[in-house]
């Protein structure tokens, strides 16, 4: 048997966590199950497993660092010292002190109390029957059901429409392995927030669960929408005639238009409300009215700003 240290290609004064990474790398190459055709491919994975077993162990480790043990975890003899094992009580015939030795070989018994479900329900979840074997052959543990590591997530990123966006709507985004998937965007999502899309993501080595994709999501402009809270404000330009005598006009909302009544007299300081018409149907659309004068020169126009000028002048700076 190999030194474990060598085995698993890492220095002596290793963590507890570079051991652990050491072996899940090297576990996740060499695993039978990835390797049908290797006859050696149990050895190497045993190899490993047994390894592993040694230095995540800290009694065992030190058992082995101070030479009282060797790769196998079999007590080394050392004179009439004894066996490097676990100290029983009194002195055996002829004055030799008595040892029972409480560690396993090969991973077969773990009365340290460590035990490497931690490593393998995470490596090998939901392998099966050939999962099992593998472990098996590895790590010592017949029968016990352990599950294969999922899949990598996937990142993407996607731009919706103001409207799908305040309104609920459907998306759709090119993965790269060039499969498209549409998913649905919720009523008022926040800007950034990532949509977490379970199994899209790369199908497992292993044979475990694939991985989920991450689609963070962010909204486009829109040429007239704003979004202020949960409501929605535009603006909506206006004769002149409309806001001194007031009537009917269409007003674009999230979902189409809808005609509103501006009253007479109305200037572009009034904002009007239409309630339920904002973000996810439960804020409002506001909106502003903009006075716009009719394009070109209108001598008649002229003549009653004259005499308004002349006559009535107001000045709507002018605090109130």
């Amino acid at each position: 048997m190999r030194d474990p240290y060598d085995v698993l290609n890492v220095p002596k004064g290793a963590s507890d966590a570079e051991i652990k990474k050491a072996f899940r790398k090297l576990a996740k190459t060499h695993h039978p199950d990835r390797n049908p055709n290797d006859p050696k491919a149990k050895e190497r994975f045993s190899e490993l497993s047994h390894a592993y077993d040694l230095l995540s162990d800290s009694e065992k480790r030190g058992q082995f660092d101070r030479g009282e043990i060797d790769a196998e975890g079999k007590p080394k003899f050392s004179g009439f010292g004894g066996f490097g094992g676990s100290r029983g009580t009194g002195a055996g015939a002829g004055g030799f002190e008595q040892y029972t030795w409480t560690g396993g070989s090969g991973g077969s018994g773990r009365s340290s109390g460590f035990s490497a479900e931690d490593i393998f329900s995470d490596l090998f979840a939901g392998l099966g029957g050939r999962g099992r074997a593998g472990f098996a052959a590895g790590a010592g543990t017949a029968g016990r059901t352990q599950s294969a590591p999922k899949g990598d997530d996937l990142s993407a990123e996607v731009t919706v429409p103001f409207t799908d966006w305040a309104i609920g709507g459907k998306a759709r985004v090119v993965l790269p392995t060039g499969r498209e998937l549409e998913f649905s965007i919720p009523a008022g999502i926040q800007e950034g927030k990532t949509i977490r899309l379970k199994g899209q993501g790369n199908s497992s080595p292993l044979g475990g669960e694939p991985g989920d994709l991450l689609v963070t999501v962010h909204i486009a402009s829109h040429p007239h929408f704003r979004a202020d809270g949960h409501n929605v404000r535009v603006e909506v330009p206006i004769t002149l005639y409309e806001a001194v005598l007031g009537g009917k006009i269409r007003v674009p909302t999230l979902d189409g238009s809808v005609e509103l009544t501006v009253p007479p007299n109305s200037t572009g300081a009034r904002t009007m409300r239409l309630k339920g018409k904002g973000i996810a149907g439960t804020g409002d659309l506001l909106v502003s009215l903009r006075v716009v004068l009719p394009p070109g020169p209108d001598a008649e126009l002229e003549k009653l700003a004259k005499r308004m000028r002349d006559g009535a002048p107001y000045d709507p700076r002018k605090a109130s």
